[in-house]
């Protein structure tokens, strides 16, 4: 291979079009442009013009607008960031930042900032520092969050040694509101939960229990842990 023998591919390079070089070349005397009019003269087809008929550009309606300079932001679902968790791409125990997606390979490039949405099964117990987030994002990480938290109560109480389990106080909570006859609410204490039943004064008996209309019952539940 020399330099000189260097050339383009077939058709690469066409020769230019030589107008005006005698009829016998086929675009001489009026290069191609046919007889006098708007068209033969230089600059005078105006594009878009239509003959005076309305032109489509003006016909076809218009809607809204774009913007000049958006801000692009990664969007990534919860169900993705726990594919990554699972798959140990992810430390559970720093928090999820749009550095550490790029980090480990979830997401590609880093745009302006991270968005979280909300589809896809998430069940880690993870922090997250994003830009925006979805509803349903939030509400999953809250659901999560609450339930861990939910989870873990009952453990440590398990290994106290308090006696019971989260569903058998609250089943007993149930029991003493059905005895003293009506709905009732739950205030917890140390070692017990105090069962408040009753109804609000002026609302009509629905036989739950007897008794006289707005009298409230106590009943302390000992050795139940809280729930």
């Amino acid at each position: 291979m020399r330099l000189n023998q260097i050339s383009d591919n077939e058709g690469a390079r066409r020769p230019r079009k030589r107008l005006g070089r005698g009829i016998g070349s086929g675009l001489g005397k009026t290069a191609g442009r046919g007889g006098k009019g708007q068209t033969a003269r230089s600059g005078g087809a105006k594009a878009g013009f239509e003959g005076g008929q309305m032109p489509i550009y003006r016909r076809l309606p218009k809607r809204g607008f774009n913007v000049p300079f958006p801000v692009e932001y990664n969007e990534i679902n919860l169900g993705r960031i726990q594919q990554a968790v699972d798959a140990k791409k992810l430390d559970v125990s720093a928090p999820v930042t749009l550095d550490a997606l790029v980090k480990a390979g979830v997401i590609t490039k880093a745009r302006a900032g991270l968005r979280l949405l909300a589809s896809g099964e998430f069940k880690a117990k993870l922090a997250f520092e994003v830009d925006h987030a979805s509803k349903g994002a939030i509400a999953a990480v809250e659901r999560g969050r609450r339930q861990r938290q939910g989870a873990e109560g009952c453990e440590a109480r398990g290994r106290a040694g308090q006696g019971g389990s989260q569903g058998e106080s609250r089943q007993a909570c149930r029991q003493v509101g059905r005895e003293a006859g009506g709905q009732g609410e739950e205030r917890r204490e140390a070692g017990k939960v105090e069962v408040s039943c009753g109804r609000r004064p002026g609302t009509p008996s629905r036989g739950f229990g007897s008794g006289p209309e707005g009298s409230t019952w106590h009943r302390q539940l000992n050795n139940l842990q809280p729930t």
